[in-house]
């Protein structure tokens, strides 16, 4: 009878010994075959471009999965700040880049000013307003911009119209918007007169014409730095897209959806 027992309790370790292992090796393989996620927050005015990078750096590193959370780079400045999972950061201004800086949360030799862009009017194909220029801004009833606190688009276009002399006359036509693509929407669907958006946004959008563009004097440099966030689980990867950011290839791209090239 003992010896019934003692070879019942036998099997009973030999199948739970075999069973850890073979989860130990599944486990094994997963981790072996599995892929990196990185995650990077980049400015919504970025997203034609960086799609585009992806597929090219995807097909090279098999290995590496990106995955872009898009929004304006204030709203995506305070999620890093406040803890957010994060990779790189691909701001469209510099001041927002910076306060992570300051923050401790990027490295100053991490990170690059990579792209520039510029800032234009934009009217309805079918516009009947007679809107030929930034002064003629005062014939239209209702005009939209970025959320000046937390899009750079709109900061700049604020800029823009505060450096004109329009701003106050203006103020109560303004129509906000959660960032530059919201504002080209409203622009698109005749729900404004105008609007003030990045010229590569303007360029790839068919139901809208571009009036002029604000002269650089009347706004801040609108430059687009790109950094890796201190600490990351994925470092060697992360250096990776970042150094594929900067490549000739990479380059080529952001210059054919309109954007300049800094480097």
């Amino acid at each position: 009878m003992k010896k019934t027992y003692l070879m019942i309790f036998l099997m009973m370790m030999l199948v739970m010994v075999g069973a850890g292992c073979s989860s130990d090796e599944t486990e094994m393989k997963a981790q072996a075959g599995g892929k990196v996620e990185l995650t990077v927050s980049a400015a919504v005015s970025l997203q034609d471009a960086l799609n585009d990078i992806k597929k090219s750096f995807e097909k090279e590193n098999a290995n590496v999965e990106v995955h872009y959370n898009f929004g304006a780079s204030g709203a995506l400045q305070q999620q890093i700040s406040q803890g957010a999972p994060v990779d790189l950061f691909f701001s469209a201004a510099e001041d927002k880049f910076d306060k992570l800086i300051e923050e401790d949360l990027i490295e100053e030799k991490n990170g690059i000013d990579l792209v520039g862009n510029d800032l234009v009017l934009v009217v309805p194909k079918d516009s009947k307003k007679e809107i030929q220029s930034l002064e003629d801004l005062t014939k239209a009833a209702k005009i939209s911009i970025g959320t000046p606190e937390s899009v750079p688009a709109g900061q700049y276009a604020k800029q823009t119209l505060e450096n004109m002399n329009l701003f106050k006359e203006m103020e109560d036509r303004l129509v906000y918007a959660k960032d530059v693509r919201q504002v080209l929407t409203y622009v698109e669907t005749g729900n404004v007169d105008a609007g003030l958006v990045y010229k590569t946004d303007a360029l790839n959008s068919s139901k809208v014409e571009i009036i002029a563009a604000a002269q650089a004097d009347l706004h801040d440099s609108i430059i687009y730095p790109v950094g890796m966030i201190n600490n990351l689980e994925h470092s060697k990867e992360a250096k990776l897209f970042y150094d594929y950011l900067q490549t000739e290839a990479s380059m080529k791209i952001f210059e054919k959806y309109g954007f300049k090239n800094l480097k």
